[in-house]
């Protein structure tokens, strides 16, 4: 049963192109699976019925796994038997008809326009503080994913057609649009990379050594110039859907959030609709006559 495993996590990495992030929740999740199947001494996938992947799912829920991290547990396993029966090694899907637990709305945590500008609004005195501004700046303008932004080489951004190129999930290429204040921010960076290359690396965002930025790096980066200009923890994510949210705020067009951010299905962009409807019941709130009570 080892090596069904196995074959299904080299198809993620290689044939659906999932990063190393998803493929390592992958195996772990399968893991779990498998030692399961081992302590009930079943000798093939096609043993399992539904009874039993519902003893499994109740026996992680049993050890504290969240809502969240069983609806995961059981996607994997509903992926993993569709590779088995697609590939002919497996005679029935046990996971059919067992839903994942109902899990709260999350809503992702965007900033206002006024917390972003607050975020941004600093002249950069030091090598690291023209960096720094650029991806924020880059990140808020473009919608950019953590790893998107560190994957980028010098070729993937236009300043004159002011387009950035991006390698997202499942490495699906998409092109957006860069606004002027990063393009201007990214403009002084690159006179600043240049002091500071010793190497031929095409990584637009270098460390000190002159090597490609981590994301705990960009991480930390944001962390600080939150503290240093007195506004909440902001992270890369936030910046990411706060660029989403203004965007629907204003335009109303989901489609083209959906294309901007890269999302392959719209039902995974529509909780931005919740934000947008947030915003408009702020307004009212604040400018209709009978919108409160005396």
């Amino acid at each position: 049963m080892n090596e069904e495993l196995k074959l299904f996590v080299n198809f993620l990495g290689q044939v659906r192109n999932y990063s190393e992030h998803t493929v390592k929740n992958y195996s772990a999740d399968l893991r779990k699976y498998e030692i399961f199947c081992q302590q009930k001494n079943f000798k093939s996938w096609s043993d399992l019925t539904q009874h039993d992947v519902r003893d499994f799912i109740s026996q992680v829920r049993r050890n504290g796994t969240s809502p969240r991290s069983l609806a995961r547990l059981l996607s994997s396993l509903r992926s993993f038997y569709k590779f088995l029966r697609n590939e002919g090694l497996a005679t029935s899907d046990p996971t059919a008809g067992i839903n994942a637990p109902k899990l709260s709305s999350l809503l992702p945590k965007a900033m206002d326009a006024d917390m972003v500008n607050r975020l941004l609004d600093f002249k950069p005195n030091s090598w690291g503080d023209f960096r720094d501004k650029a991806i924020a700046e880059l990140l808020y303008s473009s919608g950019l994913r953590l790893s998107e932004l560190c994957q980028l080489d010098m070729a993937d951004i236009s300043l004159e057609n002011r387009i950035c190129r991006v390698l997202g999930k499942g490495q699906k290429e998409r092109e957006v649009p860069v606004g002027s204040l990063a393009i201007n921010a990214l403009k002084d960076w690159y006179t600043q990379r240049l002091e500071k290359l010793k190497t031929s690396e095409q990584a637009v965002f270098i460390n000190k050594s002159g090597s490609r930025i981590s994301a705990r790096s960009v991480q930390n980066i944001l962390k600080k110039m939150s503290e240093k200009m007195g506004v909440p923890y902001v992270n890369p994510h936030m910046l990411r859907h706060s660029f989403a949210s203004h965007i629907l705020e204003s335009s109303g067009d989901l489609r083209a959030v959906q294309e901007l951010l890269g999302h392959e299905n719209l039902s995974t962009t529509q909780i931005y609709t919740k934000l947008d409807f947030q915003h408009l019941a702020k307004v009212y709130d604040q400018s209709h006559p009978h919108a409160k009570g005396d």
